[in-house]
């Protein structure tokens, strides 16, 4: 198991974090899976686009309009029950396979860390185990 420590520098920004988990996996892992969990309930984590940057301004964008941080309903006395609802939507776990010691990752996809409710600084679990190929 490992932790990665992240910075993140917005209020909303996704973190490619790909390469670094690459790098944190065993090289020998010929056949295995990767478990991410973010220890946290105002960030999640996904997989998606990992070419066009602008997909990743889009998403923001989207969520931006659907849950916005101003709603004159929400209760939560912290100011943040949009970021607890972003969090909801993208989930704070992945499992992935890996394959000779990387992500086996489609082409154009990358792991992102969403931070909805920044900057701060976080924590990510990494954990993985072998599997029979």
């Amino acid at each position: 198991m490992a932790e990665i420590i992240l910075t993140t520098h917005a209020r909303n920004e996704f973190l490619n974090l790909t390469a670094e988990i690459n790098r944190r996996l065993p090289p020998d892992l010929s056949c295995g899976l990767c478990h991410l969990f973010t220890l946290h309930t105002t960030a999640g984590l996904m997989i998606n686009e990992n070419a066009d940057p602008d997909v990743q301004h889009d998403l923001l964008a989207k969520l931006a309009r659907l849950l916005p941080d101003d709603e004159p309903f929400y209760q939560h006395a912290e100011g943040n029950s949009a970021a607890h609802l972003k969090s909801l939507l993208t989930g704070v776990s992945l499992t992935l396979p890996v394959r000779y010691g990387h992500l086996a990752l489609g082409t154009w996809q990358g792991v992102y860390f969403c931070e909805f409710d920044g900057p701060r600084t976080r924590k990510l679990q990494l954990s993985w185990w072998r599997t029979e190929a």
